[in-house]
């Protein structure tokens, strides 16, 4: 029975055994991606990771082993025909991809396809089989260097001008048809053909080694050839051929960088020796253009450097010009928040960033402009790196991108007698316009337009415009610009009828009033009223009423004193054109002849008519542009750079004389109405020192002569050493009447007086001799010092510095004491407090008998204070030799220790100062029995020999200190 259980189970075993190798449960698994590598003379494809398929089912027979492996097209539909997989070893899987036929890697270098592994099934005969998921390929083929490099061309040729080394002549070019970087590229490039003065670099390009001569070898024939970076040398290879073409250099001869100029030499030809080479290319049209860039000089070029006010009474300009942007003052506050930048002529520059700086004009300022006849002047400089940046925010009444819109300088709404007018000046990109109504009420309005290309060029400009409406006159640096539309506006609605002014911007709604605090739009509140900001730098905006300026005075005032000119246009040739810009920064020359433009190029000059130009570099260019026959072969001249070095103009020199040191006056004569004048006699020279280049100076190392000259002062200032003046007790007087006169100005205030404004040197010493000092009664003081000294060009050059000492003449009964005593030390007070300030004035004075000691008696005194020292001086000397005798005598042994005074030598210097003798004489009656007392004490004092030095030490010190520390009373 055991038995058969025992069989019964084995069987039972056996089938199970059977049914499991016949159950193919789990798929095969590959990795989702390969990368493979195979070479052009090669089949067989290395690939990462390696190719293994993994079953779950091993290790059952036929479940768990890999059968084999299927390819499938690509993504490209490449693939199955070049590639196949083969199974190694079906227990582990492994497998191999090879290619089916040669592979090029210059027609296709890279390869993609998926390959799908699948198992044995349940059985021989792969029944029931699974499939594996299907992983990516990608297969590179790698280069063999089995091409060699190809010329491009077989000839080169190339042509030089002798004398010259080239970097670069001749370019010749190979190629490798391998398609990888390592076999196609060109590696280096040899000439073979030994002896020749040519080099080659790895780029192909020749160059000469030498310069070489046309008359020695005027044709040089090499061959190079060319390796790629696998060492294979080009299948055939080039020819070179250069030819040497005798010297000849296309462009300008006799250009000069750097071009000096003295101010005062007039007109100075810029290029004297230049002329254009074209080495017989035949050209048919020749155009030049000088630059002379003069924007870092002051506003724009070199003008006059006086103030604006000055140059406008030098030129004969029309007083009456209201200063709408004035200096901030407690009375102009509307321009205090407006930011300021520096000015190299000293004039206030406002900016303004189109958003929260503008000026409202109080309506007392703008009430003095009435009328439709007026003319409107200012500086601009639109734009630019200095101007401040606006808030990143844009206000409620602007967006973004707001500075694209019409942008307004000045808007304005003037009260007529019995009518209304508004004006406004914008600017909108290149274009500037004026935008004009004769009378809000009725009539309609008119805009003038101009497009110019100074309003957008970032520079400093003059803008001066005439308003006689209905006609318009534009001034741009002195040069007159036409409307060049005028059109009518009578779809705007009328402004309001109220009189108001603001510069940088313009109101949008006229008919309620606009708050502004500190002359800022603030953030966030009513700044959506105000439309049309400006960003740029204003400067100088004046406005007159009345009749417009004649032209010849507004190219006085504003037109650039330096600029480019040519020489004489009668000499120039046929066919030539000049054309210079209106401020004469640019000069354009055009024609077709060589020898007649080589000609009208030397007669381009510069000049500059200040007489004391601003010095410093002003950078030059001429830029060429040829026309050709042949445009292939026409020249190429590159732009040639220079600079203009104006030379520091000799200084002028100021001088103040005829004014002393010191100016004493009794205190009546500055107690009256006039006072007393503090420069009667003044005298004001301008000369100028320069070099005298003649053959005896030459020998000695040069002279210098000054010239005197006629001069314009522009400003003379005095002020008040130590304190400032005391409004209640002194003050200094001009005459007004005479300032007036002249148009000058004056600046008063207790730290100084300036008188301002550009006059001859004969008017301010009129009026400088005018100026005079009165006193309260009872103010004056023992002395008051005085400075005085003027400026030319706008403190660009000043005087020296005069100074004068103001003393006062007391009367010396008034100084007396009714005590004897008193009297007595008077007498010797004031010669040493009163000597200084009279020295240099012979006043009559009745009391001087009275009060200064007579000689002989200063004499005698000093003479008997002489003897008294002589006296004490010997009795000390006998009683110090008679005590180193007897201490001689007495011990040897204390003798070593004693002093030795025999050479001693005591000197008194007789020529002291007046007032310490004077004091002694005085004195020397009064204490001569305390001196005797003193002397007997000394002499008690010198018994003792072990004080001996100290006695001496003792009466030097006396004598010292009674020196340095005289009694006063």
């Amino acid at each position: 029975m055991d038995r058969m259980n025992f069989l019964s189970f084995f069987l039972l075993c056996l089938t199970s055994v059977a049914n499991s190798n016949k159950a193919n449960k789990h798929k095969p698994w590959i990795e989702t991606e390969y990368q493979g590598i195979v070479m052009e003379n090669d089949n067989t494809v290395l690939l990462s990771p390696p190719l293994f398929a993994l079953d779950k089912d091993a290790p059952l027979h036929y479940a768990g082993e890999i059968c084999g492996f299927r390819v499938h097209n690509g993504p490209s539909g490449s693939g199955t025909v070049q590639f196949e997989a083969v199974v190694l070893d079906r227990s582990t899987g492994e497998g191999l991809v090879r290619s089916k036929e040669p592979l090029d890697c210059e027609s296709q270098r890279e390869h993609s396809f998926t390959i799908q592994a699948y198992d044995c099934g349940e059985g021989p005969d792969g029944a029931n089989s699974k499939k594996s998921h299907k992983a990516t390929v990608h297969v590179r083929v790698n280069d063999v260097n089995e091409f060699s490099p190809v010329f491009v061309e077989r000839r080169y040729e190339a042509s030089v001008p002798e004398g010259r080394l080239f970097d670069r002549i001749v370019r010749v070019e190979a190629l490798d048809a391998d398609c990888s970087p390592q076999y196609s590229q060109i590696c280096f490039y040899d000439i073979i053909t030994p002896n020749v003065p040519f080099a080659i670099d790895n780029d192909g390009n020749i160059k000469n080694t030498e310069p070489l001569d046309s008359k020695r070898q005027r044709v040089y024939t090499f061959w190079v050839t060319a390796f790629d970076c696998g060492k294979n040398r080009a299948q055939a290879d080039a020819q070179v051929v250069i030819t040497v073409k005798p010297s000849c250099k296309p462009g300008w001869n006799g250009w000069t960088k750097r071009v000096e100029y003295t101010p005062g030499s007039g007109s100075v030809p810029l290029f004297p020796s230049l002329h254009l080479e074209t080495c017989e290319e035949t050209v048919w049209n020749i155009q030049a253009t000088v630059e002379l860039q003069t924007g870092h000089i002051g506003k724009g070029c070199d003008r006059d450097s006086y103030s604006d006010r000055s140059v406008r009474r030098l030129c004969g300009a029309v007083r009456g010009e209201v200063d709408l942007l004035p200096p901030p003052s407690p009375a102009a506050n509307w321009t205090s928040s407006l930011p300021t930048l520096p000015s190299s002529d000293s004039s206030l520059v406002f900016s303004f960033n189109g958003s929260a700086h503008i000026a409202a004009v109080p309506n007392s300022v703008a009430a003095a402009v009435s009328g439709d006849h007026f003319t409107l002047q200012l500086w601009m400089r639109r734009g630019g790196a200095n101007v401040q940046p606006a808030s990143s925010a844009p206000t409620p009444g602007q967006s973004r991108g707001s500075h694209k819109e019409e942008e307004t300088i000045i808007c304005s709404t003037v009260r007529n007698e019995d009518s209304f007018s508004h004006y406004s000046l914008s600017v909108h990109g290149c274009r500037l316009s004026l935008f004009y109504w004769p009378d809000v009420s009725a009539t309609r309005p008119v805009k003038f337009l101009w497009k110019l290309e100074q309003v957008c060029d970032s520079e400093w400009h003059h803008l001066s415009l005439s308003v006689q409406f209905p006609s318009v006159t534009l001034y741009v640096d002195g040069v007159t610009f036409d409307p060049a539309l005028i059109h009518d506006n009578g779809a705007i609605p009328n402004p309001a009828p109220r009189q108001r002014m603001v510069i940088g911007a313009c109101w949008a709604e006229p008919e309620e009033k606009q708050k502004i605090s500190n002359n800022t739009i603030p953030e966030g509140k009513d700044s959506g009223r105000y439309v049309g900001g400006y960003r740029g730098l204003l400067s100088g905006v004046t406005v007159r009423p009345g009749s417009v300026e004649p032209h010849s005075v507004v190219e006085c005032l504003y037109a650039c004193r330096e600029g480019l000119d040519f020489g004489d246009l009668e000499t120039l040739g046929s066919g030539m054109k000049v054309h210079v810009n209106p401020s004469q920064s640019v000069l354009v020359l055009e024609g077709d002849d060589i020898e007649s433009f080589n000609r009208a190029v030397q007669q381009v000059t510069y000049r500059n008519s200040l007489r004391f130009a601003t010095p410093g570099v002003r950078p030059l260019k001429l830029t060429t542009s040829l026309r050709c026959f042949s445009e292939e072969s026409c020249l190429s001249l590159k732009q040639l750079e220079g600079y203009l070095v104006v030379l520091q103009p000799d200084a002028p020199q100021i001088s103040l004389s005829g004014v002393g040191p010191h100016l004493a006056r009794p205190p009546p004569e500055f107690e009256g109405p006039r006072g007393v004048p503090l420069f009667p006699e003044l005298r004001i020279v301008c000369s100028l020192s320069h070099a005298v280049n003649t053959a005896a100076q030459v020998m000695e190392g040069g002279a210098l002569m000054s010239d005197a000259v006629a001069h314009t002062l522009d400003g003379c200032e005095v002020q008040p050493l130590g304190e400032e003046l005391n409004p209640e007790r002194e003050e200094l007087l001009v005459d007004m009447d005479v300032l007036r006169e002249r148009g000058l100005e004056i600046i008063n205030t207790t730290a100084y007086i300036a008188i301002t404004g550009a006059e001859s040197i004969s008017v301010y010493e009129d009026v400088l001799r005018s100026v005079r000092y009165r006193l309260a009664k009872g103010s004056a003081r023992f002395e008051r010092r005085f400075r005085l000294s003027c400026s030319e060009m706008n403190g660009r050059y000043t005087s020296n510095e005069l100074t004068l000492e103001v003393n006062f003449l007391h009367s010396l009964d008034s100084l007396y004491h009714p005590s004897h005593l008193l009297a007595s030390q008077q007498q010797f007070l004031h010669p040493s407090q009163h000597s200084g300030e009279l020295s240099g004035h012979s006043m009559p004075n009745p009391h001087r008998n009275s009060v200064v000691p007579g000689a002989a008696t200063v004499i005698i005194m000093v003479c008997v204070g002489f003897l008294v020292v002589m006296v004490i001086l010997g009795v000390f000397r006998i009683r110090s030799i008679h005590r180193r005798s007897e201490g001689e005598i007495g011990g040897a042994k204390e003798g070593s220790s004693q002093w030795d005074d025999s050479a001693l030598t005591i000197i008194v210097n007789p020529m002291e100062s007046f007032e310490s003798r004077m004091g002694i004489a005085a004195d020397t009656e009064g204490e001569g029995e305390e001196e005797e007392e003193e002397d007997e004490e000394e002499e008690e004092a010198t018994d003792s020999p072990d004080d001996a030095a100290g006695d001496d030490q003792r009466i030097i010190a006396k004598k010292d200190g009674r020196d340095a520390n005289p009694r006063r009373y």
